[in-house]
């Protein structure tokens, strides 16, 4: 058969065949690149930090933003002294660009964990560095062994705001040097944190100023800079929580409680019920003042909370000593800072 007999109409399908292919070939690689395989940016990895505890934890974020991951090791219920290292923290440790740690020997756990971690880019930022410090004194040894005592020197530097923001000024030079691209977003961060650490030292020092020379008393030895940085005084009956004071020390506390006439008993989170028999029996009411070691949860750990907390120790602080002095005008103000703990000695 000739291609006459095919006739017209086989010709006229077989081109137009052709056509549509030669159509769906040229539009094929333009509908590929653009609407099936669009160029989309390669995602920066974020830099990971480790912090040990709570006040490491909310100035580190408040200098990172959203440029790092932040994880603490210490879950935000315990006491850093209590802390029991687990095989995950080496693992976080491992995987870390940075680690920043309050210093002054308060994170005694770290340094096995570091070891095993074997991570030879891990940078260690001790925001303690350059802070003024005060020597750890224990005025009432009787004997108790420390196991979890601090170093030399008292590491409870983040109650102070003026050394507060010595800390954050390190962590923000720490985290320049490993991620120099970051350094405007963690001068700007940093430069807002301690703007409001200022506000912070401002609004104690309008409210406490009043009381200078007054004395407050805490369970562990947690607030000497808080006092050094107001004109204060203050005192203690242990060195670190875990150990129970002496009868003679209850009884000592009590005494000054009652012969200065302290109308607020501050007590530490948590404890108000169990104090609630206690107040009363001396004719006195229960607050707060909160070291700031734990948090509730862990979305507390943040810097808002920080801030937040701070500012209401600053006001039951001044509370305590304010309704003191307006009821008996006496020439010294004891506030007392304490725990369950104080109950344990039988007197």
């Amino acid at each position: 058969m000739g291609c006459n007999a095919l006739g017209a109409g086989w010709w006229r399908s077989l081109g137009r065949v052709l056509l549509i292919s030669v159509l769906l070939g040229g539009c094929a690689p333009t509908q590929t690149t653009e609407t099936e395989t669009p160029t989309e940016p390669v995602a920066t990895p974020q830099l990971t930090v480790v912090t040990t505890f709570l006040p490491m934890t909310a100035f580190t974020k408040a200098v990172v933003g959203d440029r790092a991951t932040v994880t603490q090791l210490v879950p935000a219920n315990v006491d850093p002294h209590d802390f029991q290292a687990r095989p995950q923290d080496v693992q976080e440790i491992n995987r870390a660009a940075a680690l920043v740690k309050n210093g002054l020997d308060l994170e005694a756990f770290l340094e096995p964990l570091i070891d095993n971690a074997d991570n030879p880019k891990l940078k260690i930022i001790d925001s303690s560095v350059g802070v003024a410090t005060l020597v750890d004194d224990e005025p009432h040894d009787h004997g108790h062994t420390h196991d979890h005592s601090h170093g030399e020197f008292n590491p409870h530097i983040w109650l102070d705001p003026k050394r507060a923001v010595q800390q954050v000024e390190n962590i923000r030079d720490g985290l320049i040097a490993i991620d120099p691209e970051g350094a405007e977003i963690y001068r700007a961060n940093a430069a807002t944190f301690i703007d409001k650490l200022r506000a912070l030292d401002a609004e104690a020092e309008a409210k406490l100023s009043p009381f200078a020379g007054k004395t407050f008393v805490v369970y562990h030895d947690f607030a000497p800079y808080f006092a050094d940085s107001y004109n204060l005084q203050v005192d203690f009956l242990v060195g670190v929580p875990e150990e129970s004071p002496a009868p003679a020390d209850v009884r000592r506390v009590m005494e000054v409680v009652q012969t200065s006439q302290l109308k607020t008993l501050l007590t530490e989170p948590g404890q108000e019920q169990v104090f609630a028999s206690l107040a009363q029996d001396m004719g006195v009411k229960v607050s707060v003042f909160d070291p700031l070691e734990t948090a509730p949860s862990v979305a507390d750990l943040t810097p808002e909370y920080f801030l937040a907390t701070m500012r209401q120790n600053i006001r039951n602080l001044a509370t305590a000593f304010g309704t003191e002095t307006q009821t008996y005008r006496s020439p010294q103000s004891v506030a007392v800072v304490w725990p369950v703990a104080a109950l344990r000695p039988a007197f």
